[in-house]
């Protein structure tokens, strides 16, 4: 095979360098004592994620039975492995259920062409200028014989897929605002009209494609080393590396010099999680000591909900979309928008009057068969999914912090559920963390390393791992319920 023999010069190669070269300090090749005052040039990559030291993620070679069969369905599925999967790795239990849904949104039988699907992965990340998803998706789209055309820009794609471009912008963006008439201009399009499994296939995508985004950001998933700023080269330095770091790949910045988080002392974020424990136990007595009525549980909602508008980064500034991305999509200058503001009122969505389980589910599975319960099963898995751990500490229940992550996330979509007391999330999520869960929900192309390196800064990369699965999974239920409800309503 081409690719093997390929990978076999390129290994062969770099040994016969490192041999030639030889290396002062492990005594390989030519000998300590012969100069040969060559300088090598540094390669300069980041591994899978710009935010997480490469040696603390599971190298390829190095996995499990278990997960060496995940890592073998993916590259079977997707022809490589990506670096999503290769962060996603942290929690096998997920990872199966996303790699699973993917492949059958992407590659099973279902009402939409294979092109078609690609291209709408490609619009859906295109809104937030994920170019990481958007190169994978241009390359999947030609292979499987999309037209090169239409990736010209959206205006060159079929009138069908570009009418699907305002549903895209107000679903990525300002969910809330999609009603039963954005479904029915689609339906009733004369020859550009969609079908409702077509429809319900294509909302699935894109809302997969705008969480899968929020989750590039957020752990700062690195290029793929084949494209733009996957991997390229710092001028030569031979300062505390050595020419064997490049034939083991180990080439990224030594972490131990880098201080990103801040001067803050090991004993400051110790006390940070300590706190945040003593936290969840006083409201644990509390909930079983009292519980609040339905007004004033309505009350601390509203209240949440208006606080939400107010959490913003100082990074907050308009980050102009690069021509590559942004021809994928219409009216550039539309983004997020709080709400409440600007003198609009939104009605409160009850959960209780429309929920995923009693309503989405079904009718996702009814007009595309099987979705509906691959995205319940890894909903379920991101919701429940726990170690018991926190930190340092063994054997805790945080269940009371998942639910606050998550239902912090639909309360900033103005979704509310009945038998969940708001007051609680002010208790446990502080500042920090919720600039870093609003800008990777609503604004996740501003996401940068100093907000991830300043929330929960003694916890582990794989517990932030975990964070963002709860924050892309709570925000593809948050789109698909304002989706459904306006299908359900264009419906009946």
């Amino acid at each position: 095979m081409r690719l093997a023999t390929t990978a076999n010069e390129a290994y062969t190669a770099s040994l016969a360098v490192s041999e030639l070269l030889g290396c002062k300090r492990c005594g390989g090749g030519r000998g300590q004592d012969e100069e040969l005052g060559i300088r090598i040039p540094r390669p300069l990559g980041h591994g899978p994620s710009r935010f997480i030291p490469e040696k603390e993620i599971l190298q390829v070679g190095s996995e499990d039975a278990q997960m060496h069969t995940v890592f073998a369905d993916s590259f079977a599925a997707l022809g490589r492995l990506d670096n999503i999967t290769l962060v996603m790795v942290f929690h096998p239990q997920y990872l199966e259920s996303f790699l699973k849904t993917q492949h059958y949104l992407l590659q099973m039988d279902g009402p939409l062409p294979l092109h078609y699907r690609h291209y709408i992965g490609i619009m859906a990340a295109a809104r937030h200028q994920c170019s990481y998803l958007v190169n994978l998706h241009v390359n999947d789209f030609l292979h499987v014989g999309g037209d090169p055309k239409w990736l010209n820009g959206l205006e060159n794609a079929p009138q069908k897929l570009q009418n699907l471009g305002e549903l895209n912008k107000v679903l990525a963006h300002r969910p809330w605002l999609i009603t039963k008439e954005h479904i029915e201009g689609l339906l009733k399009a004369e020859e550009h009209s969609w079908s409702l499994a077509e429809l319900v296939h294509a909302v699935v995508l894109l809302t997969h494609y705008h969480s899968l985004a929020s989750f590039t950001f957020g752990c700062g998933i690195s290029p793929e080393i084949h494209c733009d700023g996957g991997h390229t080269f710092r001028p030569p330095s031979v300062s505390n590396y050595c020419i064997c770091d490049i034939t083991n790949g180990n080439h990224s910045v030594d972490e131990t010099q880098v201080n990103s988080a801040g001067n803050v002392s090991v004993s400051d974020s110790f006390f940070e999680v300590e706190a945040l424990m003593e936290k969840m136990r006083q409201l644990q007595e509390c909930r079983d000591e009292e519980e609040a009525s339905q007004e004033e549980m309505a009350s601390r909602f509203e209240i949440e909900k208006r606080e939400s508008m107010f959490v913003f980064s100082s990074d907050d500034e308009e980050v102009t979309p690069a021509r590559d991305v942004s021809r994928h999509f219409e009216d550039t200058s539309y983004g997020y928008k709080d709400f409440s503001r600007h003198g609009m009122h939104v009605p409160t969505f009850r959960v209780q009057d429309y929920c995923w389980e009693d309503h989405g589910y079904s009718l996702v599975n009814r007009l595309y068969p099987d979705v509906g319960q691959l995205i319940d099963e890894k909903f379920h898995i991101a919701y429940n999914l726990t170690y018991n751990t926190m930190a340092m500490h063994k054997d805790v229940d945080t269940s009371m912090l998942r639910r606050a992550i998550w239902n912090y996330i639909h309360c900033m979509f103005g979704i509310r559920y009945d038998d969940y007391d708001y007051g609680e999330i002010n208790q446990l999520l502080d500042r920090s963390f919720k600039v870093y869960i609003k800008t990777v929900v609503c604004t996740p192309e501003k996401v940068t390393k100093r907000m991830y390196d300043s929330f929960w800064r003694q916890f582990k990369h794989s517990e932030k791992v975990h964070v963002n699965l709860l924050l892309i999974e709570a925000r593809m239920q948050a789109e698909l319920l304002y989706a459904l409800r306006a299908i359900t309503r264009y419906m009946t």
